[in-house]
């Protein structure tokens, strides 16, 4: 019999890995720019809010056990029809979008490095990155698959020790209650807070080489939620705490980096950005390789085009049809666009999957009442960001509603034109006990 390769820990550390990547470079100087030094307690509730996500995903893979994920359960909940179909395509376009933000946040702390046109270099090199790993991607990446957990290892670690020392710094008066914003900015900042959280939910695609997944999957799901929460909160505190509101807001799509300036000079300020292109960049080839999985996962389906089932080299033309059409995101939207896009397209797919587990509850044996408070988290987290995005960001809701239409018009398009739809995988396979 096969060895299993995720017991606990892994599966923990698999979790942390995807967490602590790209997104708190991204999101903690935006949502401090909007919570003020009450940003931790954002974190806080995104944590929750991810843990209630987490199991409600961990039950649904424990009873349809799939590589494929949230498509997967969303097929199983809905049904292979119409809806189930569309919300497969958006998600497949919502990792599109977080992609564009990953590259946007990499090229945004690249340019810190240029002396002038820091906008026009953040895009050169974001557009440089997605080409440079969809090239390593036709190519192979096994090398750089095997240095992820290297990756990880240094990110954690010098995420721990800015952190650590950084507190010795902090300014008292930055964290004043008195200076703190109105209270429903921390709900404004939730949508932005949780795309740091967002990468969880990879660890029920490893639910079929996990060993004991009756035991392992909530438990992994739980820590390794709960050690991210821990860290991000922190991290939010001594970034507040050690720079005032004038420079969180100037400074705002490379905080973490300006943050570390007051305890470690200007070689703290390189040496974090310097993580942060290590941590998007990493980040940035491990979604490229899933998104074309996804892509590659849904043409064979049936709700993508063939095109996207052809080999090139060692990949699919799928990868290159994605990585195309990353690069008008990277190109007309500000960094502030594309991480609220795909922050609040992942709060919606992940709400609607929770609506659909509530369906599926006599089958799943979750605990409704949880899926029930974590369906009004995610909604309530996506409504309220799209609320606030609106007022700064007028086109933002046509974004959000363009998505969605995109995608049901593509399925509709699909089902019509060569009959393909999604289907599900796991309807042979018994719920594990």
């Amino acid at each position: 019999m096969k060895k299993k390769a995720f017991g606990l820990w892994s599966a923990v550390f698999l979790g942390i890995g995807s967490m602590v990547g790209a997104g708190i470079f991204i999101v903690i100087g935006q949502a401090g720019a909007i919570a003020g030094n009450l940003v931790w307690l954002t974190f806080l509730i995104g944590g929750i809010i991810a843990l209630l996500s987490g199991y409600s995903l961990s039950q649904l893979a424990l009873r349809y056990p799939s590589r494929g994920g949230i498509i997967e359960y969303l097929v199983q909940c809905y049904d292979e029809g119409f809806f189930s179909g569309s919300m497969g395509v958006l998600f497949y376009l919502s990792q599109l979008v977080a992609l564009a933000a990953v590259a946007k946040s990499f090229g945004t702390y690249a340019a810190t490095y240029m002396t002038s046109g820091h906008q026009i270099w953040a895009n050169v090199f974001a557009v440089g990155i997605i080409a440079l790993f969809t090239l390593i991607n036709l190519v192979g990446a096994a090398w750089v698959a095997r240095s992820e957990n290297t990756i990880v290892v240094i990110k954690l670690t010098i995420l721990l020790v800015f952190t650590i020392a950084a507190l010795f710094y902090v300014d008292p008066t930055h964290l004043r209650l008195a200076d703190a914003p109105s209270t429903m900015n921390l709900f404004y900042a939730l949508g932005l807070v949780f795309f740091a959280y967002q990468g969880f939910s990879v660890i029920t695609n490893s639910v079929e080489d996990m060993v004991n997944p009756r035991s392992t999957m909530l438990k992994s799901m739980a820590v390794a939620i709960i050690i991210v929460a821990i860290l991000y909160i922190g991290v939010s505190i001594v970034v507040l705490g050690n720079l005032s509101m004038d420079e969180v807001i100037k400074a705002k799509d490379y905080a973490l980096a300006e943050a570390a300036k007051p305890a470690f000079g200007k070689l703290g300020f390189k040496i974090m950005a310097a993580t942060a292109l290590i941590a998007t960049a990493s980040a940035i080839n491990a979604t490229l390789y899933a998104v074309s999985e996804i892509s590659y996962t849904l043409a064979k389906n049936g709700s993508l085009p063939k095109e996207y089932e052809y080999h090139v080299f060692n990949n699919t033309e799928g990868l290159l049809i994605s990585a195309a059409l990353i690069v008008p995101a990277i190109l007309f939207m500000t960094l502030d666009q594309v991480t609220t896009v795909a922050a609040i397209a992942v709060l919606l797919i992940q709400g609607f999957t929770h609506v659909g587990h509530l369906l599926k509850r006599r089958e799943t044996g979750a605990n409704p009442l949880l899926i029930i408070v974590a369906i009004l988290g995610m909604f309530s987290a996506a409504f309220i960001a799209i609320d606030f995005t609106r007022k700064q960001l007028p086109n933002i809701i046509y974004y959000i509603f363009g998505a969605f239409f995109m995608a049901y018009m593509l399925e509709v398009i699909l089902r019509l034109t060569v009959g393909r739809i999604i289907r599900k995988t796991s309807r042979h396979k018994n719920k594990i006990q």
